[in-house]
């Protein structure tokens, strides 16, 4: 395997990756990087975790101290453009340890914090600028950065930086780079959004890919729980006081959600902290310093920390919610089984996010296993993947073929959830879940699920005719 002296590296950087540990490189560095040297344009398609930071990072470094020349005030040589506050202080950290022996100016722009600091480094000019859309547009509005003498660009996380909406700022700030630069698009996913800012924004690009788009790292030991909603936080508890689970990282699908989830938890004594988007940017920093020193066991976050968190020994990732973008599940657990090491994502899966599961499999391009040894398992809401189902039509009883099957029983985990109707009565109910199924709501309840536990009376499933709550005494005989 080659190592980075290989790479044609000049002596400073080789001597700063020799002093923090790193000796050989990572696929999508041994690929990169004789291409950036190069000057060419690069789509870099690969996972999180895989050292896409250096892969670009390095050639960015090179290019500048062979071509050194005068920055002038509020201009910066190079701009790596970055979506959430975490990833591009972690990308600014980086480049402070690649570029050591250099003499480098480097910043770091994002929202959250005052300005001040960052207004005074761009006042001197820096050599590699690293930002956040928002605060980014917001110094260029007032003056304060100035890209028309900008050289090389750098988009990383493309895909997220959609996802989460930047679509329009990033079109902003493209518009304002000159015509000749080099440029650089680091994706995890591909799709056609990301293809089409591809075409515009790269010139005859040189494509890397690693590995397949939307596929899960082969290291990560992963597996499903079925639970019932109001069952999840006990479920939780029990994983996190085995020996094996040391550093968790749990994903929630709301804000809200992640910090009731901490409050629950420290009631039962489990050191916890949360991080999202409504933290402020020491609130943040605090908590992910915490974890990274051991003072907590876990940390819950949303998705749009899922890929800012660069945390070593992350031993679980557990999605006390699963994520309603597939590609996000991807991006998850990717916190986990880095740097060589192995780990485990465990998914809790309630009958609302069955349609989320089956959307998650198919990204990933494979079935995830079912773990039925927990006390808290659903008995009959998916089984282990039932190939068909009957239902009742009147006194005949129909097969159904294996897509409408799973449709049936999601619906009738559905119905069970929500009007507490057990699971022999509901089989045993002469009338036909045919005609539910048929409603135009009901099928979009399927594709779009909601959070049972959080439905307000007014949007809850229509308990089908005939059927009492199983609390309730039937005098219907």
């Amino acid at each position: 395997m080659p190592d980075f002296s290989s790479l044609q590296l000049i002596a400073p950087l080789l001597q700063s990756l020799e002093e923090a540990g790193y000796t050989q490189p990572t696929p999508i560095q041994s690929q990169s990087i004789p291409h950036l040297l190069a000057g060419k344009d690069l789509l870099g398609i690969a996972q999180t975790g895989t050292g896409k930071t250096a892969a670009f990072s390095l050639p960015i470094l090179q290019y500048l101290a062979n071509k050194p020349h005068k920055i002038e005030p509020w201009h910066a040589r190079a701009l790596v453009l970055a979506p959430t506050r975490e990833l591009a202080s972690q990308i600014y950290e980086s480049l402070q340890v690649y570029g050591k022996h250099l003499g480098f100016f480097f910043s770091c722009i994002y929202g959250g914090v005052g300005q001040d600091k960052q207004v005074r480094d761009m006042k001197r000019g820096v050599d590699v600028l690293v930002a956040t859309p928002g605060r980014l547009l917001d110094l260029m509005n007032q003056g304060f950065v100035k890209l028309g003498a900008l050289e090389i660009f750098v988009l990383d996380e493309a895909d997220r930086m959609l996802d989460m909406g930047f679509i329009v700022d990033i079109k902003r700030i493209i518009a304002k780079l000159p015509a000749e630069r080099q440029t650089l698009l680091f994706s995890a996913t591909m799709p056609t959004d990301i293809s089409v800012l591809a075409q515009r924004l790269l010139k005859s690009p040189v494509r890397v890919e690693v590995t397949p788009a939307a596929t899960t790292v082969d290291r990560i030991d992963q597996k499903v729980l079925f639970v019932e909603s109001s069952k999840k936080t006990r479920l939780l508890c029990n994983l996190l006081v085995q020996e094996s689970v040391d550093h968790v990282l749990v994903f929630c699908r709301t804000k809200r959600g992640a910090d009731r989830l901490v409050k629950d938890l420290t009631k039962e004594g489990i050191g916890c902290a949360a991080i999202h988007g409504n933290k402020s940017q020491g609130a943040r920093e605090k908590s992910l310093g915490n974890f990274r020193s051991g003072k907590v066991k876990v940390l819950v976050a949303t998705d749009i920390a899922a890929r800012g968190i660069d945390v070593d020994g992350i031993s679980h990732v557990i999605n006390f919610d699963l994520p309603n973008e597939p590609e996000s599940y991807v991006h998850r657990i990717g916190r986990t089984a880095r740097a060589g090491k192995e780990g485990t994502a465990i998914s809790f899966c309630s009958a609302s996010e069955l349609a989320l599961l089956h959307g998650i499999e198919k990204a990933i391009r494979k079935k995830v296993p079912v773990d039925v040894a927990h006390e808290f398992h659903t008995q009959g809401f998916m089984g282990d993947r039932p190939v068909a189902s009957t239902i009742f039509n009147g006194k005949k009883k129909v097969e159904l073929p294996k897509p409408e099957a799973e449709e049936v029983e999601t619906l009738k985990a559905v119905i069970r959830e929500v009007t507490h109707v057990s699971p022999k009565r509901l089989a045993e109910t002469p009338r036909p879940l045919a005609k539910t199924l048929e409603s135009s709501a009901s099928r979009t309840a399927l594709r779009r699920p909601v959070n049972l536990g959080e439905l307000r009376p007014s949007r809850r499933v229509k308990r089908p005719a005939g059927l009492a709550p199983a609390h309730q005494k039937s005098h219907s005989r």
